[in-house]
């Protein structure tokens, strides 16, 4: 059997009537997308949003540190209704947390539901409930995280008004950069702030799938080293390389930082361009794959990706190379995918004999035909 009706086989195959009846059964309703865009808060508006970080770190610590304590007594976990009158209600109106009464209830709520997702999480890791890979138990949070966020649901009553600002409770009209207008009234908003100083606002939005009338066009995706990708079709995607290529200037900032003082103002100078110039790597390293991936599914009403170990590679040799690939943005791109109703289906691509795939053909162009 040649490459050519191997190719048809492996089409046929991603546009079985079964492939679709799932995808149409699991996303008729509409899905989940996030929206993130850029915030400009003021200096006032920063100590505002730090304060409101720090008290969803220490509710969230308080939270972990109640569970703890209960399973080392033998005690039923608390529910989270009742931590919320414990660590929220009920410690306002102590003088040692009282300064939890100047931030938004919702974001100290929302810290108790994230310690719950966490333990949910974690329980049903260590019961084979939750596949992938096993999680630990929640850890406490630092004020030297590298990421810092808070969110707020719809009750918490968050508005983007016409002039271009997001009203935060408490903390007032923040400005915002609109990309792009939102497809609908988002349900919770989530402010981020990086190791590099800049703030985000991620949107959680419900959309319905979009049409994708392509046709019956599948595609197969090989992961390689040589190569970024190799498609089913013999396209040749090549790899970008974007940590290799800033490797001096990291290596630069990274000697700079070492040679200032622990705890002196010009470290923490240091320290933000270091960050900001890792920020820059993983935003041109982000932008790619949602080139790339958006590119292929505005082609394709099909699309399966090589079910690649990317966290075992990065335990070889190859580390660098693979990590800065990246090659898992690409398969946790299905985001986009399932937005647009286009299915993507990790296949196990095998390497088949030399004859079928053709005399001299290299491991990543042959493994997207031989996918049947």
């Amino acid at each position: 059997m040649g490459p050519i009706m191997l190719r048809q086989n492996f089409v046929r195959a991603l546009c079985s009537e079964n492939c679709w009846e799932a995808v149409d059964c699991r996303y008729d309703r509409g899905v989940k997308l996030r929206y993130r865009f850029r915030l400009y808060p003021t200096p006032g508006q920063q100590a505002s949003l730090a304060q409101a970080f720090g008290c969803a770190r220490v509710v969230f610590n308080d939270a972990i540190a109640a569970r703890r304590n209960a399973y080392m007594a033998g005690e039923k976990f608390p529910s989270v209704v009742e931590l919320s009158r414990s660590l929220i209600t009920e410690a306002k109106r102590t003088s040692e947390r009282a300064w939890l009464g100047e931030v938004s209830t919702v974001v100290l709520q929302q810290a108790l539901r994230d310690v719950d997702r966490a333990y949910r999480g974690f329980f049903d890791s260590i019961s084979g409930k939750r596949k992938g890979r096993k999680l630990g138990a929640p850890k406490f949070r630092s004020r030297r995280d590298r990421r810092q966020s808070i969110r707020f649901t719809a009750n918490a009553k968050f508005s983007i008004t016409r002039g271009g600002k997001l009203r935060l409770p408490k903390i007032g009209y923040v400005p915002i950069k609109l990309s792009r207008p939102l497809p609908s009234v988002p349900s919770s908003v989530t402010v981020i702030k990086e190791a590099s100083g800049r703030y985000f606002a991620s949107f959680v939005v419900e959309v319905a799938p979009e049409s994708n009338d392509v046709g019956e066009s599948a595609i197969g995706i090989d992961l390689g080293l040589g190569h970024f990708a190799v498609l089913s079709d013999g396209t040749k995607i090549e790899a970008p390389r974007f940590l290799r290529k800033a490797e001096d200037q990291l290596k630069r900032v990274q000697r700079d930082l070492t040679r200032k003082e622990k705890g002196s103002a010009n470290r923490e100078k240091a320290r933000i361009k270091l960050a900001r110039a890792h920020a820059r790597v993983a935003d041109a390293r982000r932008d790619f794959h949602h080139q790339l991936s958006a590119q292929l599914i505005g082609e394709n009403q099909a699309i399966a990706v090589e079910d690649l170990s990317v966290s075992g590679l990065a335990r070889t040799r190859l580390a660098k190379s693979v990590l800065d690939r990246s090659e898992g943005l690409l398969r946790r791109g299905d985001w986009t995918v399932v937005g647009r109703g286009v299915p993507v289906r990790p296949l196990p691509l095998r390497l088949g004999d030399l004859r079928a795939a053709g005399v001299g053909a290299g491991r990543d162009h042959r493994s997207p035909v031989r996918a049947d």
